[in-house]
């Protein structure tokens, strides 16, 4: 019995040296399958080239909705029609010449203000009703400022467009601002030798509410 434990004993190291052998073996194949941890930086992979239809045109207009006020008739108040001296030119009636040092009337007229001349616009105001047919007012003054049509303030020349409606008359409105569409014409208007306005316009529609 002893001698035979003694031949095992010697083989003792030989299993354990089979034995790690076999675990090394094993833990290569495990190591086999799992990825392999890259040292170092990683390597940036290659972009790619994205499809066509991925990529975005650089060389079109991007679509841009457009307000409804884009399409809406320009607003031009009377913050920018009467904020410059306006000289009224002495005038002796039809037939006579205007005084040598006289101001030329249009010359008066700033060139943003001309720029608007036969241009469709709105304008915010106070009626001053001039003639009237059929209970709807075709022809009016349209005023800065209420006082100078209720209560005799005599307005600058600046200050208040003729307007002659064009699609019917209106209904009179005299309590509240309105507002007129239309076609403005800007420059010096006479009648009868004598500057009568620079501003008319030739109205389509108004909005008594104040806004188109």
């Amino acid at each position: 019995m002893t001698n035979s434990r003694r031949r095992i004993l010697p083989g003792v190291p030989a299993a354990g040296a089979l034995l790690l052998s076999l675990f090394l073996s094993a833990q290569a194949g495990s190591a086999a399958d799992k990825p392999v941890v890259p040292r170092g930086q990683p390597i940036k992979p290659v972009r790619t080239k994205p499809p066509a239809d991925s990529v975005p045109a650089t060389n079109v207009v991007p679509r841009v909705e457009s307000p409804a006020s884009a399409t809406s008739v320009p607003a031009v108040g009377f913050d920018v029609l009467s904020t410059f001296k306006y000289e009224v030119p002495e005038e002796g009636g039809a037939g006579s010449k205007p005084a040598p040092n006289a101001p030329d009337p249009d010359a008066q007229i700033p060139a943003n203000v001309k720029a608007y001349n036969g241009k469709k616009i709105a304008l915010k105001g106070f009626m001053l009703p001039l003639k009237v047919e059929g209970g709807l007012v075709t022809e009016l003054l349209l005023m800065r400022d209420q006082s100078m049509c209720c209560f005799g303030t005599v307005p600058k020349i600046n200050e208040w467009v003729a307007v002659k409606m064009t699609g019917g008359g209106v209904k009179p409105v005299m309590d509240q601002a309105v507002t007129l569409s239309g076609t403005i014409k800007i420059g010096a208007m006479r009648e009868n030798g004598y500057l009568v306005g620079i501003y008319q316009m030739d109205g389509d529609k108004m909005d008594a509410n104040g806004a188109l």
